[in-house]
């Protein structure tokens, strides 16, 4: 799994021979199949790939805490639900893309869940497998107003401030105090975007007592205040 559009190739271990039809440009077939390279014979190999896409205002601020790669091996549960999408692409029954999209949710859950922490890379969901660190992050998503301290996170941690400090920053890959500021913009960025309220307004929902202090970090960190923001980003 790939969680955002990193550039990559594939390749084999043993070099494959050169076939003149490889770069041909691929061709459609029946229920949503596609073709590339020879029409005919069995394939060499066969991808079944789907698309996951965030719909919240911290869409950025996840896939930028992911992997760059989740590489799951002999996993019975998602060869299940492989072969299930698999199936269910092929037919034509009713309600087939609910299906599809709803397996294709649990095919990533199943995904995240299956990579073991040890072996997690720095990010979110190193830090959502430490059953300490989740709590801290949990209480920052569902209370951003909060006046948040080091200190005040690492209680609800259970974990003395260093210790907390440093186990954060090994496992999320930033400081505390650095995620929940882009936590905050996240939140920020959408409320604006929404126009839900003004800048005072947004301000306080995010945690900060001034509009003045919100507008500077803001600034600094989207690199534009936020009366322009909303200006240039806002639903239409």
């Amino acid at each position: 799994m790939i969680p955002a559009a990193y550039g990559f190739a594939m390749s084999s271990h043993e070099p494959a021979e050169s076939k003149p039809d490889i770069d041909s440009q691929p061709v459609a077939l029946a229920n949503g199949e596609f073709r590339l390279g020879a029409r005919s014979g069995s394939p060499d190999v066969r991808l079944i790939v789907g698309h996951c896409s965030f719909g919240s205002p911290d869409a950025a601020l996840l896939v930028s805490l992911l992997p760059a790669l989740v590489h799951v091996r002999d996993e019975a549960r998602l060869a299940t639900l492989v072969q299930l999408l698999r199936d269910e692409s092929r037919a034509q029954r009713p309600a087939r893309d609910v299906v599809m999209t709803r397996l294709l949710e649990v095919l990533l859950i199943e995904a995240f869940r299956s990579t073991p922490a040890i072996s997690a890379p720095s990010g979110l969901l190193r830090g959502l497998n430490d059953s300490r660190l989740a709590v801290a992050i949990r209480r920052m998503h569902e209370d951003p107003t909060q006046a948040w301290t080091v200190a005040g996170l690492a209680k609800e941690a259970a974990l003395s401030r260093s210790a907390f400090f440093d186990r954060f920053r090994r496992a999320v890959g930033v400081a505390p105090m650095a995620y929940l500021l882009a936590w905050r913009m996240a939140l920020a960025k959408n409320l604006l975007r929404r126009k839900e309220g003004g800048i005072a307004e947004v301000a306080q929902r995010v945690g900060y007592s001034s509009a003045s202090t919100f507008s500077v970090a803001f600034s600094r960190f989207v690199g534009m205040p936020p009366t322009e923001f909303a200006r240039t980003s806002g639903e239409p």
